[in-house]
């Protein structure tokens, strides 16, 4: 590949590592693009955001290709993770300390796959507080670090299909297929509330973009070190 492939635009599928932000891998793709072509500007973007502490496919478009991105944004994605009940986090994952913890006595297996059939469909859900979602111009996560709050309006998503893969209290592995704008997060947290527990995301890999999988993905430093060295 040389310069004008990157400018004449190139679907990238990169495999983010955890404690990557996706604006980090498409900045580090970006600057080794410039300085192995001498370009001084280039479009780079990604369809479809994944958190820091999320692993797994990120799509990246550079040059013409991010006329794209809109198109790939919707698609629906997989993912696989693990769902640890008897506490909660504010940001309803491992970004956060626990901040209350819950009886998990109660819980069974049947009751644990029972409540697999409230997420199934079109449901609303509520975003995180700790997510870039805007309003009034300032992204959530900036009002929970400052400690205020703010009223969150849920909207539509969809779940295609929710699996639980392993139970091994507390801890659950599941494999979810879903519409652009869901917020893992969220359904962790809504698990424990059903089972009158609580519960955050430990862990989140994502598999799949509509057709494009993990297993045709890099790391960040692969891909460098194979097209940009």
């Amino acid at each position: 590949m040389n310069g004008e492939d990157f400018i004449s635009g190139k679907l990238i599928l990169i495999d983010k590592e955890k404690k990557w932000s996706s604006f980090d891998v498409v900045n580090k793709i970006r600057n080794a693009i410039k300085k192995k072509f001498s370009i001084k500007k280039i479009k780079v973007g990604h369809a479809g955001t994944l958190d820091p502490l999320a692993t797994g496919l990120l799509i990246l478009c550079t040059g013409k290709m991010t006329k794209n991105i809109d198109n790939l944004s919707i698609l629906r994605k997989r993912y696989l993770g693990t769902i640890t009940l008897g506490a909660t986090t504010p940001s309803y994952d491992c970004e956060t300390d626990i901040n209350n913890t819950y009886p998990t006595s109660h819980i069974t297996e049947k009751l644990i796959k029972s409540n697999i059939n409230n997420y199934i469909g079109v449901i609303s859900q509520k975003p995180p507080i700790y997510s870039a979602i805007k309003k009034d111009g300032k992204r959530l996560y900036m009002y929970a670090r400052a400690g205020e709050k703010i009223e969150i309006n849920s909207r539509k998503i969809e779940i295609f299909d929710f699996k639980i893969v392993k139970i091994n209290m507390p801890n659950i592995d599941f494999e979810i297929s879903c519409s652009k704008g869901t917020y893992i997060r969220s359904i962790a947290n809504d698990f424990g509330k059903n089972l009158n527990s609580g519960a955050y995301l430990s862990n989140l890999k994502r598999t799949e973009i509509g057709d494009f999988k993990i297993i045709n993905a890099s790391k960040v430093d692969e891909f460098i070190d194979k097209y940009l060295n």
